[in-house]
């Protein structure tokens, strides 16, 4: 057999589906293991790769597979999400607080799967693939665990918790309602807080009906949105750590998707110190505001003529 077939073969014993030992589910595998086809399975090795860079030019170099840039996202979502599920890789072990969509995401074969990997085609292979299988749903359970210790919890004002994957961005947003709200917004309501894994994580949806605030256009909403019901203030907060601050076009479109809302509104960007702030400094939209996690206590007024408050 070639060593693709090899791989398929070695990915069927280890459970996975049909989907996930199909050609480029085994070449993510070869290259995950670093075997070429001439190597011994005994030979594999453990190492960290990302997918364009690392799995898809190890493909292309030492199998002849050349995929369109484009197909990065086909790799990660039909073949290494299952992986990680199937605890055949583990996701990001170098550095498991990366956020989700962070460029140097990462992938490196389990040292569990390693060993068995390493008994392909000797009389030890179905002890150990026997071995992997009774205790995979252990591993999975502690793999699960350590990845719960690298979320970031917040406490809601009902003393509700939540938790935020993993990221700066998140840290961010975690600091808009754990330290701005009871600063700025009279500890207000929270209406809406999206993550980057998951983009609608706490939605009150009667609230934001209640304010005419469309509940079907998610996407549009910022990263967070709290509401001050004494002042009828809404505050409509971008958390930015990268890109997406409440620029002029933003603050357009926000004004257009909000214009059955009739409470005040409060636009405001919030950034994690001044070196992001200046980044984006020339991009902010007057008559709008700039938080810093950095210096809790202070805002910076875009408005001209007039300190924090709805036009």
């Amino acid at each position: 057999m070639s060593k693709i077939e090899e791989a398929q073969e070695i990915l069927k014993a280890l459970g996975l589906p049909p989907a996930q030992y199909n050609e480029m589910a085994a070449l993510t595998f070869l290259a995950i293991c670093n075997i070429k086809e001439n190597d011994k399975w005994a030979k594999a090795t453990r190492q960290s790769l990302g997918v364009t860079k690392g799995i898809m030019t190890f493909v292309n170099e030492n199998y002849g597979k050349s995929y369109a840039p484009n197909t990065r996202e086909t790799f990660r979502r039909q073949v290494l999400h299952q992986f990680v599920q199937a605890r055949v890789v583990d996701y990001n072990p170098d550095d498991p607080t990366l956020p989700v969509n962070s460029p140097k995401a990462h992938y490196a074969l389990t040292s569990e799967v390693l060993e068995v990997v390493k008994t392909y085609k000797t009389r030890n292979w179905k002890n150990a693939l026997k071995n992997f299988i009774d205790t995979v749903g252990k591993l999975s359970e502690v793999y699960l665990k350590e990845r719960e210790l690298n979320q970031i919890p917040v406490t809601l004002q009902n003393g509700k918790t939540i938790k935020l994957s993993a990221g700066k961005h998140n840290e961010v947003q975690a600091a808009i309602v754990e330290q701005f709200a009871p600063r700025f917004a009279n500890g207000g309501t929270l209406l809406y807080l999206g993550d980057t894994a998951k983009k609608d994580l706490f939605v009150d949806e009667k609230g934001l009906k209640d304010l005419g605030i469309p509940i079907d256009q998610h996407s549009k909403l910022p990263d967070v949105v709290i509401y001050d019901n004494k002042r009828k203030w809404l505050f409509l907060i971008e958390a930015v750590t990268s890109h997406g601050p409440v620029s002029p076009k933003r603050l357009l479109e926000l004004e257009d998707f909000l214009k059955n809302c009739k409470v005040g509104k409060v636009y405001v960007t919030a950034f994690p110190d001044m070196t992001e702030f200046k980044k984006h400094s020339n991009n902010i939209a007057w008559e709008t505001e700039v938080w810093l996690m950095e210096v809790p206590d202070h805002m910076i007024h875009f408005n001209g003529d007039r300190f924090m408050g709805p036009r």
